[in-house]
């Protein structure tokens, strides 16, 4: 996170040049926008995107809690630059997406009672506000809160809460009305020693149709090592002092717990193969199939080290495959201090593409699948390299035109609050990042044009996406440092069509985490799968949506279903609607919401 690699713009160059010369020979993500239409499948819908913007509705819609995490003008220690993460999630399953905002701490601030800052739910009124019920449900705890994830660990229909602490790690059971309950030590997820929990993932690893819970531990630091206020020992950066880390930092030990299906975990990260990368500045995992064999893998964003991808054996073990992947490394072969993670086949090939953020003065990564299980980093040839000023932290593929392609958005903000007082063409706010996906293998920065909830400066961390308001378009809840939350609501006055997918699992597990879905229009197939975790430390819609650009009715919509691998094949499905599917039952009929 602070101490980044600047990559050789001559090696970018000489890859970009000699991979133009390639172009006739390249797969569909390539092809122009004639070419695409020739095709039968759609490119980018230039008229309709232009017209989409982002507006931050929090203030109206209730969300005006502040964010409280170490200083605001000073950090001396590295715990107070981090951050957290976010979720949107329906946890009284009522069809409409809820609100989980994480909190921190202050160091040496001893709160006066019933003012410490604590974490809180919102639930959504239905009417593009929220109501705060943070109180009943049993979340409002106080601590540093990191990260955030969701999943139905014992299969009673109730997605529940894990939340990663620097502290204990802690597992709330979604109790169905409307309360939570902390079982972390009833689970078996409780450890004495004082860990740093950044992101986490459920994953149903072994397919035995229960989610078992990959957690990421960024840095060894305990509470003694907090530098104190008269510490005069400081670190650099660009001639300033800052504070340290996490280069010189102990690393922490990702953990790895298999679900035993009695609401019990046990720890197997040393037998399963986690534990040999050793320890790592871990931030971020996510899991998805991305060698397309069947069995979930795991990717893991890591700062300043090498990241990580772990392939599944299928006899529950991993090897880490990322530097023999190429997604170890910039393609300059540098570490990088990667933060956020946004997974999807942005070029609608049927394999998963990687997004990942990094710090300031380097570019983001975009490893491109090539069909075999190993990527290739086209961040310049994507048109994704245009913006190094950036700290970047939450990220997440989203199509927020609806024309059928996966677009990129990307928050920011930086970790020293003191460089404002420099020139250095950075400052710790900073605005939003808008890519539009031009349908051709390149996206375009349209930042500047998609309104004041993507140009408004914050100093930003986690980033969660979702349509809160179930109008067919995807909205972005973030969380702001030492701020309130935006909720970024999409508004589109010309809005393609779109179809949103819930999944609920019999045989595999309830969350139906892991199953993929294709939708095809025309000759065009997009694919996604449902997944936990994500963007920096944070929780997405569980749901999948799809733009399906002008048709009015949907080809095929083919659900491959994790455990089982058995094949559900919709057609003819009439777009603009939000559909609920059971595994073996199909298409169920829609429920008036309860109040």
């Amino acid at each position: 996170m602070f101490l980044p690699r600047r990559r050789f713009l001559g090696t970018s160059a000489l890859l970009l040049g000699s991979a133009l010369t390639e172009a006739l020979a390249e797969p569909l993500w390539r092809w122009d926008s004639e070419t695409l239409q020739a095709a039968g499948i759609p490119a980018a819908a230039k008229s309709d995107a232009s017209s989409v913007q982002f507006v931050d509705v929090a203030e109206q819609a209730g969300l005006n809690v502040t964010n409280v995490w170490g200083g605001v003008d000073h950090k001396r220690s590295i715990l107070e630059a981090k951050g957290s993460g976010i979720a949107f999630f329906d946890y009284d399953h009522d069809g409409w997406l809820d609100i989980y905002l994480t909190n921190g701490d202050r160091l040496d601030t001893n709160w006066p009672a019933g003012k410490a800052p604590t974490s809180h739910l919102y639930k959504n009124n239905r009417d593009g506000t929220f109501t705060d019920v943070t109180e009943k449900s049993g979340l409002g705890v106080t601590g540093w809160q990191t990260g955030v994830c969701v999943g139905d660990y014992n299969n009673d229909g109730w997605d529940d809460l894990f939340c990663c602490f620097w502290g204990h790690n802690r597992l709330f059971h979604n109790n169905g009305n409307g309360t939570f309950t902390d079982v972390t030590k009833k689970a078996g997820l409780w450890q004495d020693k004082h860990r740093w929990g950044s992101g986490c993932t459920f994953l149903d690893y072994n397919r035995d149709g229960h989610l078992d819970l990959f957690v990421c531990n960024y840095i060894h630091l305990e509470p003694q090592d907090i530098p104190s206020p008269m510490d005069q020992h400081f670190c650099q950066w660009k001639g300033i002092p800052i504070l340290c880390g996490p280069r010189g930092l102990p690393g922490g030990v990702n953990i790895l717990y298999r679900n035993n299906g009695d609401g019990t975990f046990t720890d197997v990260s040393e037998t399963s193969g986690i534990l040999k990368p050793g320890p790592r500045y871990s931030i971020t995992p996510v899991s998805y199939d991305f060698d397309n064999d069947g069995w979930p893998d795991i990717y893991v964003a890591v700062d300043s080290q090498p990241s990580i991808l772990f392939k599944n054996n299928h006899d529950g073990t991993f090897t880490d495959i990322a530097l023999e992947a190429g997604c170890a490394y910039s393609d300059a072969g540098h570490e990088q201090a990667g933060m956020g993670l946004a997974v999807a086949d942005y070029d609608c090939n049927g394999w998963f593409d990687i997004y990942k953020t990094n710090f300031a003065d380097d570019v983001v990564n975009l490893y491109k699948s090539n069909g075999d299980g190993t990527f290739t980093d086209v961040v310049f040839e994507a048109g994704l390299g245009g913006n190094s000023q950036f700290v970047a932290w939450g990220c997440g593929f989203l199509d927020y035109d609806n024309d059928g392609w996966q677009d990129v958005l990307q928050v920011n903000g930086h970790v020293y609050p003191e460089i404002d007082a420099h020139k250095f063409g950075q400052t710790f706010k900073s605005q939003r990042l808008l890519y539009r996906n031009l349908g051709n293998g390149r996206f375009k920065d349209v930042s500047s044009q998609a309104g004041a909830g993507i140009s408004e400066h914050y100093s930003s961390r986690g980033a969660a996406f979702g349509d809160y308001d179930n109008d067919g378009g995807v909205d972005v809840l973030v969380l702001n440092m030492n701020d309130r939350p935006s909720l970024l609501r999409n508004s589109s006055a010309n809005r393609l069509n779109w179809i949103k997918l819930k999944l609920i699992g019999t045989h595999c597990n309830r969350t139906a985490i892991g199953a993929r879905v294709r939708v095809t229009t025309g000759k065009h197939t997009q694919m996604d799968e449902v997944h936990s975790g994500g963007s920096v430390m944070s929780q997405s819609d569980l749901r999948l949506h799809f733009g399906v650009g002008k048709v009015d009715l949907i080809d095929v919509i083919e659900v491959t279903w994790p455990t089982t691998r058995k094949v559900e094949t919709f057609r003819q499905v009439k777009v603009n609607q939000i559909l609920t599917i059971r595994e073996g039952d199909g298409i169920l009929p829609p429920t008036k919401a309860k109040g």
